[in-house]
């Protein structure tokens, strides 16, 4: 199973080998990202990046749900600690 992180394109540029590449802000971590199989994206677009490629575009409310989603992970994990620290 492969994990794509959801994260919003701040800037899209050119490298000296003629390959768009973006940054792209994750929760406030901006990375640059590979954007050479999704030419379409703009500036503002949110993409889903799994190993530094932005694989797809995606609407802002597919992001939003995803971050929902992940955030719930976390209570969860988080949830489960304190009980297993509450047993010892």
């Amino acid at each position: 199973m492969c994990l794509g992180i959801p994260g919003k394109i701040v800037e899209i540029v050119s490298n000296d080998l003629g390959m768009t590449t973006g940054k792209v802000a994750f929760g406030g971590v901006v990375r640059e990202v590979c954007l050479a199989f999704t030419p379409e994206v703009e500036v503002g677009d949110y993409v889903l990046v799994h190993v530094g490629f932005a694989m797809s575009r995606i609407d802002e409310q597919h992001a939003q749900d995803i971050f929902d989603a992940l955030a719930l992970l976390e209570e969860e994990e988080e949830f489960a600690a304190d009980a297993g620290h509450a047993l010892h």
